[in-house]
């Protein structure tokens, strides 16, 4: 009976083990086509927020705008290709026939892409992870809309990775004051407060309600400079 527990023990982490090969062959795979893709897009601008809002809300036609300045301004918009603010963004970039990239992630609730994606700038991710790798190597800068869980992340993350030098230091952008303006208080009463941050390190982002401040923020950040990806 011993004998027999032990086989089992040993076919299931064989399995296992076989399971976590595959699994490394497939991360490998979403890199590859990621970079392929991505490293050919031009300088473009990630906008993160909600999927959850529609259009006519307020900050869905903001973010229209937003990526309308943006592409003027010589940019592209890269979204995580879902609805929502995602959606509101490459609709903007595409109307002014810019370039709209959207990097999206397989969901228990399939999560289809937006129509405003160019046809050739599509890429569909099952790992959170190298999603995220791609925003933050070809995005020269965030833009970061009201928005939940996801968000927080996104914008936590890669304030982290510039304020620890892992990535090269691009414009962050929380827009809309009514929603962002309590989250900053909190960082300047908590953990600036106690010293788990420095004063210096609340000039890695900025706060505006303007598309157009948004979009002067991140060109003139750029001007003159060459454009490359952040690592």
């Amino acid at each position: 009976m011993e004998n027999n527990n032990h086989f089992e023990e040993l076919e299931a982490q064989l399995q296992s083990s076989q399971e976590d090969l595959w699994r490394i062959f497939r991360i490998m795979a979403e890199f590859t086509e990621g970079f392929e893709l991505m490293s050919k897009i031009k300088p473009s601008v990630a906008v993160f927020g909600s999927a959850r809002v529609r259009e006519g809300d307020k900050y869905y036609e903001l973010a229209v705008e937003t990526a309308r300045q943006l592409v003027k301004r010589g940019f592209g918009i890269i979204t995580g290709g879902g609805p929502g603010i995602m959606e509101a963004a490459n609709r903007g970039a595409k109307e002014m026939g810019g370039s709209s990239t959207g990097v999206n992630i397989e969901l228990p609730r399939e999560q289809e892409p937006n129509p405003y994606i160019d046809s050739d700038k599509l890429l569909n991710f099952r790992y959170f992870f190298v999603r995220k790798v791609m925003f933050f190597k070809y995005a020269q800068g965030y833009i970061l809309f009201p928005g939940g869980f996801g968000t927080f992340d996104e914008s936590f993350e890669v304030l982290t990775l510039i304020q620890t030098g892992k990535t090269t230091k691009f414009p962050v952008v929380f827009f809309g004051s009514e929603y962002w303006q309590s989250l900053i208080d909190w960082i300047k009463e908590k953990p600036l407060k106690h010293k788990y941050i420095n004063e210096s390190e609340l000039e890695l982002f900025t706060l505006t309600d303007d598309p157009v401040k948004a979009a002067n923020l991140i060109y003139n950040f750029h001007k003159g400079k060459k454009i490359t990806p952040n690592f």
